[in-house]
């Protein structure tokens, strides 16, 4: 697997994970990620994924041809660091894997790379790009 470096996460992007993972409470959350312009953009949320309140269990072969960048997933008892299984887990998805834990905010959280030690990921205010999708659809139905 080709390691693709990133320059950090888009807010909004974080923001995402944190409320995906509050509402999935009491079970886990997970997710893969994509980046646009080395930045972390987009969470997939593949079918047939399994929560529980102990795991989460992504079905990788579900993944389409695309490349991903890490994972995210919630730890719903707060503690931020990797297990044995997420480590495993971490080999198969890249090298950003940001996890998260009550209470969701913007500081309960950590980024780790595939061997589990903590790296840096910076937050940035990133604006995205309007397709005009949203804009077309909605007046359609006006």
């Amino acid at each position: 697997m080709r390691k693709k470096k990133v320059r950090g996460i888009a807010k909004d992007t974080l923001q995402f994970i944190l409320e995906a993972s509050r509402s999935s409470l009491p079970m886990e959350f997970a997710g893969l990620l994509q980046a646009e312009d080395d930045i972390i953009t987009e969470v997939l949320i593949l079918p047939g994924t399994e929560s529980s309140r102990m795991s989460a269990l992504v079905r990788l072969y579900m993944l389409p041809n695309m490349q991903v960048v890490g994972s995210a997933h919630s730890h719903p008892s707060g503690v931020l660091m990797p297990s044995k299984p997420d480590i495993q887990f971490f080999a198969h998805t890249g090298d950003y894997n940001i996890i998260v834990g009550p209470p969701f905010d913007l500081s309960s959280w950590a980024c780790y790379d595939v061997e589990g030690i903590r790296r840096d990921l910076p937050i940035l205010d990133v604006d995205f790009k309007d397709d005009g999708f949203d804009d077309d659809f909605d007046d359609e139905f006006d």
